[in-house]
């Protein structure tokens, strides 16, 4: 619509068993401080679009190397609830990721066995949260993820027909 602030994110998803990679954000950040997020980040001037965008921040959080023909396509773009951007998702399948390694915008990179998590899906009956479109929850290591995030994962569970 003109008025959110542009931005993408890479949800990588790997292995035989799949595992999907998120981070969580450190609590120091200006936005979405301490939240579970997948790699990601807003349209650099320098970015030619925003998949560039996706790939580049994705390399800079948490240290992998996504090439353009390993993304086999993107979800509906989401609003975030309260920091006013449209987040569009890309999505790459890979055999496998090697070592990463965090940096000052991750906290923690958390490696999660994709299909129990999205049985993990509810309703996010937090008042606060609901003030925009359908909102959920996903669950893992007692750590709740929702917002953006979760309506990412819900579009996932819509798409493997969960």
């Amino acid at each position: 619509n003109g008025t959110n602030k542009l931005a993408s994110v890479l949800v990588v998803i790997y292995g035989k068993e799949p595992i999907i990679v998120m981070t969580e954000k450190p609590e120091n950040l200006k936005f979405h401080a301490g939240e579970i997020s997948f790699p990601g980040g807003k349209l650099d001037p320098d970015d030619s679009d925003l998949l560039e965008t996706a790939l580049r921040e994705t390399r800079e959080e948490i240290g992998l190397r996504i090439s353009k023909n390993q993304v086999i396509g993107q979800l509906k773009p989401v609003m975030t609830l309260n920091s006013g951007f449209t987040i569009l998702p890309f999505v790459s399948i890979v055999d496998n990721v090697e070592s990463l390694s965090a940096n000052a915008e991750v906290k923690t990179i958390f490696h999660i066995p994709l299909e129990p998590f999205l049985k993990t899906m509810a309703d996010d009956r937090n008042p606060s949260h609901n003030i925009i479109q359908e909102m959920y929850t996903f669950e893992f290591q007692n750590k709740i993820v929702w917002g953006a995030s979760a309506r990412i994962l819900k579009q996932i569970v819509t798409r493997l027909n969960f």
